[in-house]
């Protein structure tokens, strides 16, 4: 046979090959560097055999999926220690993800201390380095054989695949695991790994199904490379939305409240309300939407017109039964259905469209308390939500638009290049979760397809995230643990006009159904502020700061001085405080560099003789003296503006 390599030579052999050994052939090298093969354009375990003319990779650790067969290893060298000091612990599943690995395991949760513990062992099984050898078994006795070992998951697991599959399992000296691979050939090949938390999760994902114990690793071929990623880690720790905005007192949250219920500070809403007037002064002066106030309720009735009832009732708050009670009423998870009845409060022509009503909008959806996490996803939460209802002919240039309103908000919030875009589409192979035709769909996915082409806007498609009315631009980012939140969405409607009912008089004086966009331009307040909170370490640009200026008196001499300043600068729109505890001036400076404020004011004898302020900013440090209008005057251009400065975010205070 003849085996084409990756540099175009060729080998022949007389007789069938394992990858394994036909890498040993080439190189003893590359051998022991080796961890699965690519095998006619498919990723293969070393072990597999080749007995015909076929092309072939050696995958290594250098390559994304080399480095994916370490992890899996890894996953499973951590299973094994896990049932070494845990043995009544389950296993479960134990893949490769995109930064490390996991396994989930039915036991009591793991400490720290315990994962300690078992990071210890994992390093004894690597140091015994038992050879990793795999084989295969009929599905009946795959079923005895982990019945035998009082594994259920796995039974369950085998039970669920079809018949005739090939089951196999690995064996790395007396530990053996059900795993489709590939692995190394010994765990000695995993050579740089770390236990970096531990968590619950659902089997198979399933709320319903029982609570498992889940613990993240991650595993490098080079020590360097695993100090570099858990430095990354450190980072991300210290960017951490959840522990920063509590620590810098912009919310809480209060267990007898409830999860996913954040309390916002004044600090906290201050930075909403700010943003709040900033996206309705930009909609209503700059864009044309006019502003709507609706329920936070309303009855089943609403929901069932709308299609949510039937397609959405587990996400929403219910009050009340219908078998029991006469009305139904539920939380609202969106706006939508509440303007369109707007829009059908009078009768509307042709030229009053495009119709655009925006709202800044409190919505309540029940979400899984597992999927909670500080206030990216929570179950109370106000977004800027906004309406178009158009013509057809209107449809794609108010979708540009839409598009045009949530860039400029990205870039004012310094946030354009940390987004991707994706176009959610329906998925025609489960057909009972959207409602409309085929052809509509397909239709409107093109529309949108070719605008975000037209527009030069990068984009995957994902199919079956669409909403069960329309297909969607979802504008994602990805928060400093990896994990994508959608954080704009820009919705395609052409049904939801019909079953409400919505009209409007066209040129020839006839009745006709308009389309209708359904978008937001910033998003959800709470994830946005989240996203803000990670992106700058909580040095967030002056506009947005709760407290732009701290004045610091030297001594209590020069109090009345520094009130002065302060209300100086509270009339011209800076927001302002005073720190006037009669503690000595570093002191003040140092608490003010820990609450990353952009700017303090010293004032003493020196300022106060010379109407001044001795500037001390986190963007250059002392900026020396200025006179008070020359810093007010500066300081507004930079808020007015919406500048942000250039500032190493990640660093010290140079204040």
């Amino acid at each position: 046979m003849k085996i084409t390599l990756k540099d175009g030579s060729v080998k022949e052999y007389s007789e069938a090959k394992s990858v394994y050994e036909i890498a040993k052939d080439i190189s003893e090298g590359l051998a022991r560097m080796a961890c699965a093969g690519e095998l006619n354009g498919e990723i293969v375990d070393l072990r597999t055999v080749v007995d015909r003319d076929a092309s072939l990779n050696i995958v290594t650790a250098g390559d994304g999926e080399g480095l994916k067969v370490i992890r899996h290893t890894a996953a499973h060298v951590m299973a094994e220690a896990v049932k070494r000091l845990f043995p009544d612990a389950k296993v479960t599943i134990g893949p490769a993800i995109a930064d490390g690995f996991y396994y989930d395991f039915d036991a009591e949760p793991f400490s720290r201390e315990d994962l300690d513990k078992i990071e210890a062992e994992m390093k004894k099984i690597i140091k015994e380095g038992h050879e990793i050898t795999r084989f295969t078994l009929p599905k009946e006795e795959a079923i005895s054989f982990m019945k035998e070992k009082g594994e259920p998951f796995k039974v369950e697991l085998i039970e669920d695949l079809p018949e005739g599959a090939v089951i196999s399992f690995y064996d790395q000296g007396g530990f053996v695991d059900l795993c489709a691979g590939p692995h190394l050939m010994s765990a000695k090949g995993v050579k740089a790994f770390k236990l970096i938390s531990s968590s619950m999760a659902y089997w198979r994902g399933d709320s319903q199904k029982a609570r498992l114990q889940r613990i993240y690793g991650t595993a490098f071929h080079k020590k360097d490379e695993l100090a570099a990623h858990l430095e990354k880690l450190e980072d991300a720790k210290r960017r951490d939305h959840n522990r920063l905005g509590r620590e810098m007192g912009l919310f809480t949250t209060v267990d007898v409240i409830g999860q996913g219920l954040p309390l916002f500070t004044p600090k906290g809403t201050k930075m909403l309300m700010k943003l709040q007037r900033w996206i309705e002064d930009l909609e209503d002066k700059e864009w044309g939407y006019v502003r709507t106030r609706t329920p936070l309720m309303a009855k089943s009735d609403l929901y069932k017109i709308s299609g949510h009832w039937d397609h959405y009732t587990d996400g929403m708050f219910v009050l009340g039964d219908e078998q029991k009670e006469k009305e139904v009423f539920a939380l609202r998870p969106m706006t939508c259905p509440f303007q369109y009845y707007v829009y059908k409060s009078e009768q509307r022509s042709y030229r009053d469209l495009p119709y655009r009503m925006s709202e800044t909008s409190t919505l309540f959806r029940n979400e899984d308390s597992g999927e909670m996490h500080g206030l990216t996803r929570v179950r109370q939460f106000t977004i800027t939500e906004g309406h178009l209802v158009v013509r057809p002919d209107q449809m794609v240039e108010e979708f540009k638009g839409c598009l045009a309103l949530a860039k400029y908000c990205l870039e004012t919030l310094g946030l354009e290049e940390d987004v991707t875009y994706h176009l959610s589409k329906w998925d025609p192979d489960n057909r009972e979760k959207y409602i409309g035709e085929p052809e509509v769909w397909e239709e409107t996915q093109q529309h949108m397809r070719e605008i975000l082409t037209e527009l030069g806007i990068t984009f995957v498609e994902d199919v079956g995230e669409a909403a069960f009315y329309g297909p969607k631009v979802d504008i994602n980012a990805r928060n400093v643990y990896g994990k994508d939140d959608t954080m704009i969405t820009i919705q395609w409607d052409a049904l939801l006009a019909e079953q409400f009912d919505m009209y409007y008089i066209d040129a020839n004086g006839e009745k006709a159904r308009p389309y209708i966009i359904h978008r937001t331009s910033m998003g959800c307040y709470e994830r946005t502020l989240a996203w803000l909170i990670e992106k700058y370490a909580g040095k967030f640009p002056t506009w947005m700061c709760a407290e732009q200026v701290r004045v610091l008196p030297i001594s209590d001499k020069y109090e009345a001085y520094a009130e002065t300043v302060k209300n100086e600068l509270l009339k011209n729109g800076v927001d302002a405080t005073c720190d006037s505890r009669s503690e000595k001036i570093g002191f003040k400076i140092r608490e003010a560099r820990l609450d990353k404020l952009p700017y303090m004011l010293v004032v003493g004898q020196k300022e106060e003789e010379e109407g001044t302020v001795s500037v001390r900013s986190r963007f250059a440090g002392d900026e020396g003296s200025k006179s008070l209008e020359e810093f007010i005057a500066a300081i507004k251009k930079e808020i007015d503006s919406k500048e942000i400065r250039k500032e190493e975010i990640s660093g010290e205070n140079k204040a």
